[in-house]
C-alpha cells in the first residue's frame, strides 16, 4: 500500500509538473529599437505572465525573472550596434520560470510593464532601458540624469549654420512628427509598406525643403525608428519652441478602395465625418500599443487653469484650421484628396492648447496605388513641397511677432508669388477668393471674368499679394 501511495504522489507529481509545463507562455520573438535616450525590448508571448526586475552591479547587468514562460526563439541575433547592451541571455531556471540576463556597459535606469493583446500583437512584455548619462552612449544626446525620459530632437538633414537675422529676428519654428514608430508600425500597405517608415521619409524631406526657406526651421520629432508616446510628441515640440506642430501620416481604411489625401485639426466635440471618426480612434490606439498610462494634470486651480485652456484652444484651433485649409489646397495640387475641407477628429497628438496643430493624412496606405505612390521618393518629394508652401503662406500673412518674416512683413519686402488654381466640383469663385485670401474683385480682374461662373477644370490664375505694413 505505501509503495502504491508514493508512486500515485509520484504520479500526480509529474502531473502538476506536465501541467505547468502546458500552461507556460512561449517568448515567441524579442524586438529591440533604440530612441535618442532610451533602449527598448519587446518580448512577443503566446499568453501573459507575471514578471519582476532587478538591477546588478559590477559589472552591470537587468535581471528579468519571467514566471509562467519558456524561451521559444533565439536572443544572440538581436542587433545591439549604439545601444548599451552588450549582450543578452538565459536560462530556463524550472519548467514554467524564466530568467533573461541584460549584459550593460554602463548603469540604466529598467522601466518594465506588460500589454495586451491588440489588433496588431498579442500580449507583451516591455523593458525600456533609460540612460544615466553622457557617458553611456557617447555617439547619442545625453539623457536627464534623474533617470526621466528626454527625447531630445535632432536634426537628421544637415542644417547649415544660420545666417544673422537683421534685429536678432528668430525663425519660425515647424515640429514635424512622422507618425508611429518602433513597434508600432502603424498602418500596414498591401504589399508590407509600414506607415512608420513612410511618414519618417516624408516628415526628413519636409524638414529639408522647409530649412531651404529663410526664416523657417523645422524640426524632427521622431529622428529614427522609436515609439514616443502621443502627448510626448507635443511636449517635445513645445520645449523646441514650434509655432506650429506638423503630424504626418498615411492611414489605412476599412474599404481598401477609399482614397485621397487630408488634414485634421483638432474637434472639441466630434469628428465630421465617419473616416474622421475611425481615424482618430485608430491613431489614439498607438499608445495602447506603445503602451502608455493615462496622464493627469498638474495640481492647480483647476477653474483658472479650465479657462486658461479655454482661451489657448480657441486661439490655437482657429489657427488650426487656417494654416490647415492652405496646407490643404496645395497637397490637392499634386494629389488626390479625400476631402476638400479641413476635417476636425479628437487627435490626441493634436491636443496641444499653446501650439496650432494639423495631422497631414498624406494619403491611404491601404489603397494598393496610393501606396506605390507614397514609397515613392518624387511623391515624397512632392508632397514635402505642397505641405511647405501650405506652411509659408499661412506665416506670411500671420507670422508671430519678433520673427524675420513678421519684419520682413512690417518693412513692406514681403511678396507672395502668383500661383494657379484647378476648379474642382463643388468649389464657386467666392469659396476660392476665400481660400487665397484675396478679394473677390481681384480674382475677377486677374482672370478678366465678367462674373462668378466657373467650370470644373478651369484654371484660375491667383494674383500675388504684397504684405505690407500693418498700420
Amino acid at each position: 500500500m505505501r509503495m502504491r501511495a508514493r508512486a500515485f504522489g509520484v504520479g500526480v507529481l509529474l502531473m502538476a509538473l506536465a501541467a505547468d509545463v502546458f500552461a507556460a507562455a512561449q517568448v515567441k520573438g524579442v524586438r529591440l529599437w533604440r530612441a535618442p535616450d532610451n533602449t527598448r525590448l519587446v518580448f512577443d508571448l503566446s499568453g501573459p505572465v507575471k514578471h519582476s526586475v532587478f538591477t546588478l552591479a559590477a559589472p552591470d547587468r537587468i535581471v528579468i525573472d519571467v514566471t509562467g514562460a519558456q524561451l521559444a526563439t533565439k536572443l544572440d541575433q538581436l542587433s545591439l550596434t549604439n545601444t548599451p547592451i552588450t549582450g543578452v541571455r538565459s536560462a530556463q531556471r524550472s519548467p514554467n520560470e524564466l530568467r533573461v540576463v541584460i549584459d550593460l556597459s554602463a548603469p540604466v535606469t529598467p522601466k518594465s510593464f506588460s500589454l495586451a493583446p491588440n489588433q496588431q500583437y498579442g500580449d507583451r512584455l516591455v523593458i525600456d532601458l533609460f540612460d544615466q548619462g553622457a557617458d553611456s552612449s557617447p555617439s547619442l544626446p545625453p539623457s536627464n540624469v534623474a533617470g526621466k525620459p528626454v527625447v531630445p530632437v535632432t536634426p537628421t538633414q544637415p542644417v547649415p549654420k544660420p545666417v544673422p537675422l537683421p534685429g536678432g529676428k528668430r525663425d519660425i519654428v515647424i515640429a514635424i512628427d512622422a507618425g508611429h514608430g518602433g513597434e508600432d508600425p502603424g498602418a500596414i500597405g498591401p504589399k508590407g509598406q509600414h506607415e512608420k517608415n513612410v511618414t519618417l521619409a516624408i516628415s526628413k524631406e519636409l524638414q529639408r525643403q522647409i530649412n531651404r526657406e529663410k526664416g523657417f526651421r523645422a524640426e524632427l520629432v521622431r529622428t529614427g525608428d522609436y515609439f514616443i508616446p502621443l502627448r510626448k510628441r507635443t511636449e517635445i515640440a513645445r520645449k523646441k519652441g514650434a509655432d506650429l506642430f506638423v503630424s504626418i501620416h498615411a492611414d489605412a481604411a476599412p474599404n481598401r478602395s477609399a482614397f485621397g489625401a487630408s488634414v485634421f485639426a483638432l474637434s472639441e466635440r466630434g469628428a465630421t465625418s465617419e473616416t474622421a471618426r475611425w481615424l482618430a480612434d485608430n491613431e489614439n490606439r498607438s499608445d495602447l500599443i506603445g503602451g502608455v498610462g493615462s496622464v493627469s494634470l498638474d495640481d492647480k486651480d483647476r477653474v483658472l487653469a479650465g479657462v486658461l485652456l479655454d482661451l489657448s484652444m480657441t486661439a490655437s484651433l482657429s489657427s488650426s484650421l487656417n494654416v490647415g485649409q492652405k496646407v490643404l489646397s496645395n497637397v490637392g495640387r499634386v494629389t488626390s484628396l479625400h476631402k476638400r475641407r479641413v476635417e476636425q477628429a479628437g487627435f490626441m497628438v493634436l491636443k496641444s492648447p499653446d501650439i496650432p496643430s494639423i495631422l497631414v493624412e498624406t494619403g491611404f496606405i491601404s489603397n494598393h496605388n496610393e501606396s506605390q505612390k507614397l514609397a515613392s521618393a518624387s511623391h515624397q518629394q512632392a508632397l514635402a513641397r505642397a505641405i511647405t508652401s501650405g506652411v509659408t503662406q499661412f506665416f506670411q500673412q500671420s507670422p508671430p511677432p519678433g520673427t524675420y518674416i513678421a519684419w520682413l512683413r512690417d518693412q513692406g519686402k514681403l511678396s507672395v508669388a502668383p500661383r494657379e488654381h484647378v476648379v474642382s466640383s463643388g468649389e464657386s469663385l467666392a469659396l476660392i477668393a476665400q481660400r487665397y485670401d484675396v478679394s473677390l474683385a481681384a480674382l475677377r480682374s486677374a482672370n478678366s471674368l465678367k462674373s462668378d461662373t466657373i467650370k470644373v477644370g478651369q484654371v484660375l490664375s491667383i494674383p500675388a499679394t504684397t504684405l505690407a505694413a500693418q498700420p
